[in-house]
């Protein structure tokens, strides 16, 4: 197929999207196709990433420097919206990570992941088992600019966005990662499943063959803040996650014991 056919046909699907979606058409992005047979030209911008970018302990990504390079993303139409990327805060070294779907009005004003309401009770639930973001946790989403109206993140959206959070993942080592919602379950997991399957056991997240870390889901703020009959399986997820932090980190258990909760 010729590069010209790729890009009537991706056009054509895009259209088609718009359609099914909503009838907006929706910024496009740069398809870069080539006749069959021909090799793509070299990427060279500054903020593109490669798809096996994922990096490893010990080499020169840092997290400044991957923010640097969410700031200036514009992999996908979501950047043509934004105010500010939000490329996640917290602890240098978590005992959990947490991620979310993606940033909505109060964090693309400000940068910073989970500070409006949903953000307030994300911080009372994690302080409920003697966790924060300032002292042993690392906050992010699967998506780092706010979709429209604070719709679903799509695929392609977070496609580019999962080179990002993977590299993040492989320098923070958490001792545990909790996923709050059903879209950043289902992406870290890869499955369909609802968030009321997911949720209440652990299941292991394999990023690389000698880095697996055990994930919770649970139900996202929001939704308890929509619904109170979340609170009670949230805080019985809250639990499960204490237990398991006191068998992984002696530090936390003392803590957590002195505490007496």
């Amino acid at each position: 197929m010729t590069a010209d056919e790729k890009l009537s046909l991706a056009h054509l699907l895009d259209t088609t999207g718009d359609y099914l979606r909503d009838g907006y058409r929706l910024p496009r992005v740069e398809y870069g196709f080539t006749n069959d047979g021909e090799l793509p030209p070299m990427v060279s911008a500054p903020n593109a990433a490669l798809p096996d970018a994922v990096s490893v302990p010990g080499s020169s990504d840092t997290l400044d420097g991957i923010a640097a390079e969410i700031g200036a993303c514009t992999g996908c139409p979501l950047h043509s919206g934004r105010t500010k990327a939000v490329p996640g805060e917290g602890a240098a070294q978590p005992l959990v990570m947490i991620i979310g779907e993606g940033p909505g009005a109060d964090e693309d004003a400000s940068g910073r992941p989970f500070v409006g309401k949903a953000g307030q009770l994300l911080d009372k639930m994690l302080s409920a088992v003697g966790l924060s973001r300032e002292k042993n946790c690392f906050i992010s989403n699967v998506v780092k600019c706010r979709p429209p109206n604070n719709r679903d993140p799509l695929p392609e959206e977070m496609g580019p966005c999962s080179r990002f959070l993977a590299r993040q993942i492989t320098l923070l080592n958490p001792k545990i990662i909790l996923c709050v919602g059903r879209i950043s379950a289902q992406a870290l997991l890869k499955t369909g499943a609802s968030i009321g399957s997911l949720r209440g056991s652990f299941n292991p997240y394999q990023l690389a063959d000698d880095l697996v870390i055990p994930l919770l889901a649970t139900y996202h703020p929001s939704a308890i803040l929509r619904d109170e009959s979340y609170k009670r399986p949230a805080w019985e997820d809250l639990k499960l996650l204490r237990q398991r932090l006191m068998e992984l980190d002696s530090n936390y258990a003392l803590e957590a014991g002195e505490g007496g909760r």
